[in-house]
């Protein structure tokens, strides 16, 4: 199997399966920080990509991340705990 070597210039594809996914841009470097945010609705599409300046993208709600690597369903933080 050949191995994938990971490219700064990398996109990610995030589709919000709810209203008001969050994807947030974090930076590089040595202090980590937000410096872009973006609200999705359910339908919504937005490619991000991974540059000089973005190190990490956060996803927060219900969203299909499609990635070079495979895809991945982030899920709705629950509101109650079950006992």
């Amino acid at each position: 199997m050949e191995e994938k070597k990971a490219s700064a210039n990398e996109y990610v594809i995030i589709k919000a399966k709810q209203d008001g996914v969050n994807v947030i841009g974090l930076t590089r470097g040595s202090d980590t920080r937000f410096h872009h945010s973006e609200k999705l609705d359910k339908g919504e599409v937005m490619i991000a990509q991974f540059t000089e300046h973005t190190s990490a993208i956060k996803v927060r709600g219900e969203a299909l991340i499609k990635t070079a690597y495979g895809d991945i369903e982030s899920e709705r933080k629950n509101s109650h705990i079950d006992k």
